[in-house]
C-alpha cells in the first residue's frame, strides 16, 4: 500500500541504511567455507539460499553469541564480543578526547559565556568570545522570527561540560508551520586524532600545525547550526552552519554556509534565496559567491545517488586567507541574511494545497537528506568522532522520512523537473 505510518517509514529506511553498511563491512573481510557458506570476520555466516529454509534458533538461543536465524536463505550468527569491542574502542576515543556523549551536565540557565578563560599563547580569546556572542545574538533573532511565523515556542536545553564549553539547543516540534525546526549553539573544548581533524576540514589543509605525527591535537570550536523542516511539501527545508576553530598549536579557520532543499521547484524562490546570499558575498568579495556557490553544489552531492541534496546556496571552509576580523564580519552578515532569505518563502507556501502523493515525495526527499547527513556530512562525522552530544548532532534529521524501492518520477512531472535540477546544478542568479 502507498500510505504507511510515518514511524514505520523512517524505521524501515534507517534499517536499510544499517543493513547496507553491515553487508559492506562483512563482504570486505570474508571467506568461503567448504559447505558453500560465506564466513565473515565478525563470525557471521551467510548460507546459500535453499528452497525451503526455515526460520529457527538453536537450543542455546538465549545466549546472543549462539543465536541463529534464517530469512530468505541468509543465516546470521553475530558475536556480541565484536560489538562490545567496537563500543569499547569508541568509548576509549571519547575519554582520550576529553569529552564524551554523556559528559555534559544540564543547567537551568545559560551562563553569561561558555568560553572559558584560557591563559595560553596563540589563543585569540577576543575572537572566541565575540564569535560566541554573535552566535547567541543570531540564535535569539532567528528563533524569535521562526516562532512568530509558526505560533509555537522553541524548547530550550542548556548544558555545560566539566572541562569547559557546552551548548544551547532550541527545538520547535509539531508546530503549525514546521514539523521540526532546530537551532543549536555549541562551544567545544577537546582533543582529537589528526585524521579526525582532517575530517573537519574540506581541502585536506594542514591543521595539525606544531604537533608530531600521531599526536592528538587540542582544539576549541564554536558554532551555530540550524535545520528547519516545514510541514507543507511546497515549502523548502533550510540548513545553515557557521563556525570558528582554533587549535592549541596556533591554527585557526572559519567555515559555514546556508543552503535550501525544496521538494518542488519554484524558480523565483530559489533565485530569491541565492540573490540574498550573493548580495552578502559581493559586499565582502566579488569572487565569493561564484566560488562558494560551486563549493556548495559539490559539498552537498550525494555521491552514491549522483544527485545533490538540494539546490544549494553557499558553503565555505578553511577560511584564513585574510584578517580574522574580515572573515568574522562576513560570517555575521551571512547569519543576519538568513531570516530575509528564507522565511518569506515559507510564509508564501505554508498554506498551499497539496496531495498525499506530493507529501510522499517530500518524505522521499527527506530520505535523501538523512542519507547525506549520516554518510557525508562533515559536522555529523566530526561530532561523532569527538564525543559530541548526540541530540545536538542528530538534531538536523527530520521526524519523518520515506524510502521507496527503485523509485523514479514519471517524465514530465514536477518531481522529474526538480530531479533534473538535483542532477544538473544550475546557475540561479547572474
Amino acid at each position: 500500500q502507498k500510505s504507511r505510518g510515518a514511524h514505520r517509514e523512517v524505521g524501515l529506511g534507517m534499517l536499510g541504511l544499517a543493513l547496507s553498511a553491515a553487508c559492506t563491512a562483512f563482504l570486505a573481510t570474508s571467506s568461503i567455507g567448504n559447505n558453500g557458506a560465506l564466513r565473515c570476520a565478525s563470525d557471521v555466516w551467510l548460507y546459500p539460499r535453499a528452497a525451503a529454509f526455515p526460520v529457527h534458533a538453536t537450543p542455546a538461543s538465549r545466549d546472543l553469541d549462539n543465536l541463529v536465524c534464517a530469512a530468505h536463505g541468509v543465516v546470521h550468527r553475530p558475536r556480541t564480543s565484536v560489538l562490545l569491542a567496537e563500543a569499547a574502542a569508541a568509548t576509549d576515543e571519547q575519554k582520550a578526547s576529553g569529552i564524551s556523549w554523556d559528559s555534559h551536565e544540564y543547567v537551568e540557565k545559560a551562563p553569561d559565556t561558555l568560553v572559558r578563560d584560557d591563559d595560553m599563547s596563540g589563543a585569540n580569546m577576543d575572537m572566541r568570545r565575540r564569535f560566541e556572542e554573535n552566535c547567541r545574538r543570531a540564535q535569539n533573532n532567528i528563533c524569535n522570527a521562526v516562532s512568530e511565523l509558526d505560533g509555537t515556542p522553541f524548547k530550550e536545553d542548556v548544558w555545560t561540560r566539566p572541562g569547559g564549553g557546552g551548548g544551547i539547543s532550541r527545538v520547535l516540534s509539531n508546530g503549525n508551520v514546521f514539523e521540526k525546526a532546530g537551532c543549536s549553539l555549541s562551544v567545544v573544548y577537546g582533543s582529537m586524532p589528526q585524521d579526525a581533524l582532517q575530517s573537519a576540514t574540506s581541502r585536506g589543509a594542514d591543521r595539525a600545525k606544531g604537533y608530531a605525527e600521531g599526536e592528538r591535537v587540542p582544539f576549541f570550536a564554536c558554532g551555530l547550526s540550524s535545520v528547519m523542516h516545514p510541514r507543507n511539501p511546497m515549502a523548502p527545508t533550510m540548513h545553515f552552519n557557521y563556525r570558528y576553530f582554533e587549535t592549541d598549536g596556533g591554527a585557526w579557520w572559519f567555515g559555514g554556509g546556508s543552503d535550501i532543499t525544496p521538494a518542488y521547484l519554484f524558480e523565483e524562490d530559489i533565485q530569491h534565496f541565492h540573490q540574498t546570499y550573493k548580495d552578502v558575498c559581493d559586499k565582502h568579495d566579488p569572487e565569493y559567491y561564484s566560488k562558494f556557490k560551486k563549493w556548495a553544489d559539490e559539498y552537498f552531492t550525494i555521491k552514491h545517488r549522483g544527485e545533490t541534496r538540494g539546490l544549494g546556496g553557499i558553503f565555505f571552509d578553511d577560511q584564513n586567507d585574510r584578517e580574522p576580523e574580515k572573515i568574522f564580519a562576513f560570517s555575521k552578515d551571512c547569519l543576519d541574511a538568513l531570516v530575509p532569505a528564507y522565511l518569506p518563502i515559507v510564509a508564501k507556501h505554508k498554506d498551499d494545497a497539496f496531495t498525499q502523493q506530493q507529501k510522499e515525495w517530500q518524505l522521499m526527499r527527506r530520505g535523501r537528506y538523512v542519507e547525506f547527513n549520516l554518510v557525508y556530512d562533515r559536522g555529523t562525522v566530526f561530532g561523532l568522532k569527538t564525543g559530541g552530544r548526540i541530540e545536538s548532532i542528530l538534531m538536523s534529521l527530520p521526524e519523518t522520512a520515506r524510502w521507496e524501492y527503485n523509485h523514479s518520477p514519471a517524465e514530465g512531472t514536477p518531481e522529474a523537473e526538480i530531479m533534473d535540477a538535483f542532477k544538473n546544478p544550475r546557475e540561479w542568479v547572474k
